[in-house]
């Protein structure tokens, strides 16, 4: 069982790792290395811009809906392909755990007909065929193991049922925030000479990145 659950992690946290890749700063410096374009201008004068624009696709709205039910977080991302991942691992544990819940009753059933001093034979009867065979040779203790087995198997279950859930909603959280960034390599960009208010030099930078619309930026870090 430990080897399904440690199968589903790698499968489901794969896709996770790959998308958390951070593809929204574009750097460009001129010959001299007056001028640095990324998100915001730091302490040293660097001028940095965000290359994509402000994005109406919520994460907070995608990890609401993964957290009411696997999936739909996925679903509201357009990531069709990971619902059977996601379906995959949250539905084997919650299989595994009626499964062991079905036996952990049959066995404390038969676990309760051999602690009887005089058990009728129609609780006789009503022992799982399976654990038939311990309670007519009074296996009280192999009985007892077999319970114990079964109700940790459903504690491991349960575990691994919210872990996977956490998993399906941090997913699909990171999707949402990636989901405006461009990952073509469809990267150009312009400089041009230009004068700036005040009859300053300076540059102009036009650039495009993928699907974003083209942004100018105009600096006076001057070349001349």
């Amino acid at each position: 069982m430990a080897k399904v659950y440690l199968f589903i992690i790698v499968t489901l946290a794969f896709p996770i790792m790959a998308a958390a890749q951070d593809k929204d700063t574009l750097i460009i410096a001129d010959s001299v290395g007056n001028i640095v374009i990324g998100a915001r201008p730091d302490s040293a004068g660097i001028i940095r811009v965000d290359t994509v624009e402000q994005k109406k696709h919520s994460p907070r709205k995608a990890a609401t809906l993964s957290a009411i039910f696997p999936g739909l977080g996925q679903i509201y991302n357009k990531k069709y392909w990971k619902l059977p991942i996601v379906y995959a691992a949250v539905g084997i544990p919650v299989a595994l755990y009626f499964d062991n819940k079905t036996w952990y009753d049959r066995t404390r059933y038969a676990l309760a007909v051999v602690s009887s001093p005089n058990p009728s034979p129609d609780s006789v009867n009503a022992v799982h065929a399976k654990l038939r065979y311990l309670v007519d040779n009074k296996a009280e203790n192999s009985l007892l193991g077999y319970r114990n087995e079964f109700r940790k198997n459903m504690d491991y279950s349960i575990l691994f049922t919210l872990l996977f859930w956490g998993l399906n909603i941090v997913d699909a959280t990171v999707d949402a925030h990636l989901k405006g960034f461009d990952v073509s390599d469809d990267l150009r960009v312009q400089i041009k000479p230009a004068l700036l208010p005040g009859n300053v030099p300076g540059l102009t930078l036009a650039f495009n990145i993928g699907r974003n619309k083209p942004k100018t930026i105009s600096s006076n870090h001057g070349l001349w």
